[in-house]
């Protein structure tokens, strides 16, 4: 099923897929990993077996899970929407059939009406997999990154060269700072900080920097939150007001 989202650039949520597993340090603290944990304690078949206990929380067991009932929800929906593709997964873990993300592809094309926003650890096997089943980008398919450090931005390269209509970067958990960012080709920059019980700090001058890199290479920029242990509190402010540009798109 699809489930309408409080993230704030998106609408809702589609999970055709399910399940994961730690792909770098922006991922020791997954939301998803929390909520799996929560949905498989209620009983959620969906969810059984995607996560274990640790002294630290729930933690992935590494297994992912094609949804076939979910597959062709967007089918139904008339309505316009923004759909951000598994929040609760990877579309392109290695263990997700090309098989299946092609089924993906074809709902998305057969949907033109919602912009469909797909965000991935695994830009390289994004970019190798695209090559092979969808060489045409669709013009309502946005393709994402996400970049918590310097240790992974070499994502943002593999992201350049997939083939896609809008570019996105998602700096969420940002957690160190990223001084040679380069940000050409991108259409859309996603900042925020960490939430819940162990969050990490994220410093001001570290976000100042990538909003400067945006506004020279023309990058529409969103900050999304601040985040920490309570992320009501500490909000989306930034110099006194709210970010939320995007990229320019039609429905």
């Amino acid at each position: 099923m699809a489930q309408q989202s409080t993230i704030e650039w998106t609408d809702l949520t589609w999970n055709p897929v399910v399940g994961c597993s730690i792909a770098s340090s922006g991922c020791t603290n997954c939301y998803a990993m929390r909520m799996a944990a929560r949905l498989q304690a209620m009983g959620s078949p969906k969810y059984e077996g995607l996560t274990r206990k640790t002294k630290r929380g729930a933690v992935w067991t590494d297994k992912v899970r094609c949804d076939e009932a979910s597959l062709e929800i967007p089918l139904s929906w008339k309505k316009p929407r923004r759909v951000f593709v598994n929040s609760m997964s990877d579309l392109f873990h290695p263990d997700v059939p090309l098989t299946f993300v092609e089924r993906i592809w074809k709902v998305m094309g057969a949907t033109p009406q919602h912009n469909y926003q797909i965000l991935t650890k695994r830009p390289d096997r994004m970019a190798a997999a695209l090559q092979e089943i969808a060489k045409v980008p669709l013009p309502n398919v946005w393709l994402g990154t996400s970049v918590e450090g310097p240790k992974v931005i070499d994502r943002i390269d593999d992201l350049r060269r997939t083939p896609a209509a809008i570019r996105f970067i998602s700096f969420e958990p940002l957690i160190a700072r990223l001084p040679s960012l380069d940000l050409a080709g991108i259409d859309w920059a996603i900042v925020g900080g960490e939430s819940g019980p162990r969050a990490r700090p994220m410093k001001e001058e570290w976000v100042e920097e990538i909003l400067d890199q945006c506004l020279s290479d023309g990058t529409a920029f969103f900050f999304k939150q601040w985040g920490g242990v309570n992320k009501k509190k500490t909000g989306r402010l930034l110099n006194g007001r709210t970010y939320d540009e995007m990229p320019e798109y039609s429905f």
